[in-house]
């Protein structure tokens, strides 16, 4: 696929290259749901400990990434994701945190960021839009969840937001909007499409189509891309992957699993040299 900045690295997880490949240390990616031992119908590789799927098993596929990775399950920091637009900001007394129990999760979270080294971000998906953040500069890094509501709550140019305070210039940051649902797989209703309206309300080219009464397809991907561009960014600091959530038989879709299913994981972290084997 032309400009993916996604490239398969295993069966069990793609990394972002688009990063990877430029930044040395940094550990960036998405899960798959190939070669774990999740049963149905979580099968197979399911990362969310908060689906009803064995806690063991869940553990185990993680602890499967983590040798991968060569990044350790107790330097993994995950959340109780609620669909909201909170943001946490991560440091080394996190560290662990939702990584083999749910109930340790950061609570109320939809958005991580960290300037720390040896923590690996987390977030779980299935459909959602992956949001990942960093500043070249000064490698201040994030990841966020993105469903709809997420979305409209606009937690991505909240995300950008965040890393102003923290004295990123707006011209050293780029975003990647990661594999999730596509236009043409995800239908909504006139419930949701209002509300993209209204912070969309000055866009032309509107991200969105008619199928029939109270029924559109819309592309959240591009609704995420454009708020970030009404944020400030251009878009030569967006890249967007073409990977399609429910298209590919190779993630979990919660539209195509009919609501029962598990979860992938986006991740990202600065690894130390000490941590390469």
């Amino acid at each position: 696929m032309s400009n993916e900045p996604f490239l398969k690295e295993t069966e069990s997880y793609y990394s972002l290259k688009q990063w990877t490949g430029n930044f040395p240390g940094l550990v960036a990616g998405i899960t798959t749901r190939l070669e774990g031992v999740s049963k149905a119908p979580f099968q197979s590789l399911n990362m969310g400990l908060h689906v009803g799927d064995s806690a063991l098993s869940v553990i185990r596929n993680r602890e499967k990434v983590a040798s991968s990775l060569n990044f350790p399950l107790s330097s993994w920091v995950g959340c109780e994701q609620t669909h909201g637009n909170q943001i946490r900001v991560v440091n080394i007394d996190h560290k662990g945190l939702g990584a083999t129990s749910y109930d340790s999760s950061m609570n109320d979270t939809d958005g991580l960021i960290t300037i720390e080294k040896n923590l690996l971000l987390t977030m779980c998906y299935a459909d959602c839009v992956p949001l990942y953040f960093i500043d070249k500069v000064t490698g201040l890094i994030a990841v966020a969840h993105a469903g709809w509501k997420g979305t409209v709550l606009e937690i991505g140019p909240k995300m950008l937001k965040k890393f102003l305070d923290y004295g990123s210039s707006i011209s050293n940051l780029e975003v990647v909007i990661g594999p999730s649902i596509c236009k043409k797989c995800y239908i909504v209703d006139n419930r949701v499409i209002d509300k993209v309206k209204k912070i969309l309300e000055d866009e032309i080219n509107l991200p969105y189509n008619l199928v029939e009464e109270g029924q559109y397809n819309l592309d959240l991907k591009k609704v995420n891309e454009l708020l970030l561009l009404k944020s400030g960014l251009n878009s030569i600091q967006i890249h967007t992957s073409n990977y399609c959530s429910l298209c590919s038989e190779e993630f979990f879709s919660f539209r195509g699993d009919g609501g029962t299913t598990g979860r992938m994981m986006s991740f990202i972290g600065w690894k130390e040299p000490s941590y390469e084997s």
